[in-house]
């Protein structure tokens, strides 16, 4: 055993963190212990990457990039914690650098069955191991971002040579990027995806002081608009834009310098609520893993009242039940066009229903977060729905092994 290996504590891994903070647990204990561990062992990168984790889920993600990279810098490859009796098959997932949205959370994914589990980081900045960890089978986790394009092109030119089969391609997911999924899928029959365009701040400026139109930006261009920046997430810095004087207001609560903007579709029921459904397309089979209701429509789960109102619950209860007998059905056609035309083997869709029973899609990406992790006293209906997301992924990952070999 080496120096190196004898200061390791086992890695904790993203799962079991993230079950704690879910559960409101404290995480400050925690985080102090790992914090002494890494200060009296320097060398200790499990700690290091750990406690980056346990910063990003309470927030404070200017510290923990720091201590990610100096984790990355001491080691590249780390072995999530293995819970079954016997090791099924070998996953090996390609990792990039960044916080929790820069990367497929494979963690949640496969933590309760015989898969084990290898993260490797990549960066052209970073080591590359002399010897690849073993493995079955390669996963690309590295998500679509403007800062995760020069690498998604790095790793695609590494996985050319791959010696074994590698799952989620770097050159289909650098295509998820809002504006080139509206190009990918605007003209699909049964499905809505308003025009949405890149636009710069400059842009915005023009469209505020009236010295451009709206229709030159978006051909569908018409008030409300919705305006985010380029690669946020959860809402952030997302609004609904009624009027040209909403944009004033607007540029003066943001400095970012390139936003993505589209028309607003009421997507509301009959009831007034706004439902909003997350999909996730494996080996191109579409599976359900939450739905949310809310009177506004900007729907997060966290925020839809979920948790307090039973008969939202119900109602996802309901559609989880019927999901593979309506939803899945209604949207065959919808889902198999997502599915050719991204050519990636695991997808997230964020989607909701027009009033015309099209599918509305919010966003399509590849590294959403899906899991198991709500209170199952709460929400006992999830537990069975989410273990069949994690063996129709476990599925995928065996039938490609079994197919090279």
């Amino acid at each position: 055993m080496t120096i190196d290996e004898q200061i390791q504590t086992p890695l904790i891994g993203l799962p079991t963190l993230m079950r704690m903070a879910l559960q409101g647990i404290d995480l400050a204990p925690l985080g102090i212990k790992l914090h002494e561990y890494a200060t009296e062992h320097p060398q200790a990168a499990n700690a290091l990457l750990d406690l980056s984790v346990l910063l990003q889920l309470k927030q404070n993600r200017e510290i923990a990039m720091l201590l990610q990279a100096e984790a990355l810098n001491l080691q590249q490859v780390y072995h999530l914690p293995f819970k079954g009796e016997q090791v099924g098959l070998r996953l090996l997932a390609l990792m990039g650098p960044g916080d929790l949205m820069s990367n497929t959370p494979v963690e949640v994914l496969v933590e309760d069955t015989d898969v084990s589990l290898t993260l490797l980081y990549v960066s052209p900045d970073l080591p590359f191991p002399a010897e690849l960890p073993e493995h079955d089978v390669a996963f690309v986790a590295i998500a679509e971002s403007d800062q995760n394009i020069p690498l998604l092109e790095f790793v695609g030119a590494l996985v050319r040579q791959w010696p074994r089969p590698v799952l989620n391609a770097p050159k289909k997911i650098q295509a998820l990027s809002r504006d080139s999924v509206y190009a990918m899928l605007h003209d699909v029959s049964g499905l809505m995806m308003p025009d949405t365009a890149r636009i710069g701040r400059h842009v915005l400026v023009q469209l505020a002081d009236a010295t451009l139109d709206l229709h030159a930006v978006i051909a569908d261009g018409k008030f409300p608009v919705i305006v985010r920046p380029v690669d946020s997430h959860a809402g952030k810095g997302l609004m609904k834009l009624d009027s040209v004087a909403d944009i004033a207001v607007y540029l003066h609560e943001r400095t970012e310098d390139e936003f993505y903007i589209s028309r607003f579709v009421d997507y509301s029921g009959a009831d007034g609520l706004f439902r909003k459904y997350r999909i996730v397309l494996i080996a191109g089979r579409p599976y359900v893993c939450h739905m949310a209701l809310s009177r506004h429509w900007m729907v997060h789960y966290l925020n839809a009242e979920m948790t307090d109102k039973a008969e939202n619950r119900e109602e996802e209860a309901r559609f989880m039940a019927d999901f593979d007998m309506a939803f899945a059905v209604r949207h065959a056609a919808a889902f198999r066009a997502i599915h050719e035309r991204a050519g990636l083997d695991y997808l997230g869709i964020d989607c909701g229903e027009t009033a015309a029973g099209e599918l509305l899609i919010f966003e399509i990406d590849s590294n959403m977060i899906v899991h198991a992790m709500d209170p199952v006293d709460i929400f006992p209906y999830k537990q069975p729905q989410m273990r069949k997301v994690f063996s129709a992924f476990r599925e995928m990952l065996v039938n490609v092994v079994n197919r090279q070999g």
